[in-house]
């Protein structure tokens, strides 16, 4: 994402209602325009007095943490994090997704989940047993190694040295007024809308 300060709030890839009945209109309006939004001006915000960090793309950012003065390393990385996640997350969903992976990721899953269906039982068990908010992400190493994590809060496996492929907000307010406490339910819509094209072009570019 080669994202600079200052930020401004991207425009959903798909419109508020394509997702449904998955994600509903409502949810994804306040997802985007009013939670992404506040991420995206606590970023600004951040940056104003962090001169290192306003040279570098949002990626750079979160990879170069350590870099940035001690006082700024907290604030810029919650609210950067807050921006890198929600974009991976509505950029990985599609009205027309779903499905299996293809080439080389569906290669890769088969490597090292041992088939698409183990791991999509691992994902949605990492998502659904996730204590309080945060993320469930498919990430890969340089050598090319698939892995999953669950983080919390904002945190971002950019600042781990790993390569975010797809990840699966937890929050409640990406599922509550669609399913409520269901977070099970949310999860499993959520794997008919993903866009895999997405995960293989991400897993297939250059490091």
């Amino acid at each position: 994402m080669d994202l600079r300060y200052p930020y401004t709030l991207p425009p959903l890839p798909y419109g508020y209602d394509e997702l449904c009945p998955a994600i509903g209109e409502e949810t994804l309006c306040f997802h985007h325009d009013k939670h992404l939004r506040s991420y995206v001006e606590q970023l600004n915000r951040a940056l104003v007095d962090c001169e290192a960090g306003r040279s570098k793309t949002l990626e750079e950012l979160l990879r170069g943490l350590d870099s940035l003065p001690a006082q700024d390393r907290v604030p810029v990385g919650r609210s950067a994090g807050g921006v890198y996640n929600h974009l991976l997350y509505f950029a990985g969903l599609s009205p027309s997704g779903g499905g299996e992976p293809s080439g080389a990721l569906a290669e890769a899953i088969q490597r090292d989940f041992g088939s698409f269906f183990a791991w999509k039982r691992q994902m949605a068990e990492a998502a659904r047993t996730l204590f309080g908010s945060g993320y469930a992400w498919l990430v890969s190493d340089r050598e090319g190694a698939l892995s999953l994590m669950a983080l919390p809060n904002q945190d971002c496996p950019l600042t781990l040295g790993l390569r975010p492929l797809l990840c699966l907000d937890v929050w409640e307010h990406a599922y509550y007024l669609d399913v409520r406490n269901r977070r099970g339910d949310y999860v499993e819509r959520w794997f008919s809308l993903l866009a895999w094209p997405l995960a293989e072009a991400r897993y297939a570019a250059p490091w």
